[in-house]
């Protein structure tokens, strides 16, 4: 029985009233952890993506692109996204629940919030009670402030004009430490190398969009580091 038929008997055993968070009560061992991790991460998702006060459409096709989902399921998918807006139960309880399953994987704990980020900025405009949503759960799970400012740097738009903090750089950077990091960060973004990591098919879905404004915020520094040479000569 595959994890989605799983998941659709759990929601058919549901309650009148219950709220979705209710399941993880009885999601105790080692395969129906990962059950329950799939509905939180759907859940966070979707109280993500209400966190601005309305869910829209293209934050809902943002969650599709990112999140892998088998043909024929996304009728569970859109189930559990209508039930994580409708329980009463906050946000933060999904959030402990994926960082106590992850609490030994911190870079895919990062590739979570780059997700939220990622469905917060599908329509157009990064709310300010979406970003308290993303420092919230950040903290829950331990993501340094200086972290989680570089995770927003390249998803934000208007963050995304400091260059250097895309990259994860200070600004009296060296030119050869800037190229060397923008490498690291090109190679380690590589498709290859995440799946070498044993990083989910849903982190390299998100490598695309954080490659696009690392390689901008090079060519940025590099364009204008040609420009003070050309201007000296």
């Amino acid at each position: 029985m595959s994890i989605w038929s799983h998941i659709s008997k759990l929601l058919e055993s549901l309650l009148a009233g219950e709220g979705l968070s209710t399941l993880f009560k009885r999601l105790k061992t080692p395969p129906e952890k990962r059950i329950g991790f799939t509905i939180a991460v759907i859940g966070l998702s979707a109280k993500m993506a209400k966190a601005d006060g309305a869910v829209t459409q293209q934050e809902r096709l943002a969650f599709k692109k990112i999140f892998t989902i088998p043909s024929g399921e996304e009728k569970h998918v859109d189930y559990i996204f209508q039930l994580a807006q409708k329980d009463i139960a906050g946000f933060d309880l999904y959030a402990k629940k994926i960082y106590k399953m992850l609490a030994n994987n911190p870079k895919l704990l990062e590739n979570l919030i780059e997700g939220l980020l990622f469905i917060s900025i599908a329509d157009g405009v990064f709310h300010p009670n979406e970003e308290m949503f993303v420092d919230k759960v950040a903290k829950i799970f331990r993501i340094s402030e200086e972290k989680i400012a570089i995770l927003k740097a390249r998803y934000i738009p208007n963050l995304q004009k400091n260059p250097y903090l895309v990259l994860g750089l200070r600004p009296d950077s060296t030119f050869k430490q800037i190229k060397k990091q923008w490498q690291k960060l090109v190679h380690e973004g590589h498709p290859d190398n995440m799946i070498a990591q044993g990083l989910p098919q849903e982190a390299i879905n998100l490598a695309t969009s954080r490659l696009i404004a690392i390689n901008e915020a090079w060519q940025k520094i590099n364009r204008n580091n040609s420009e003070k040479l050309t201007n000296k000569s």
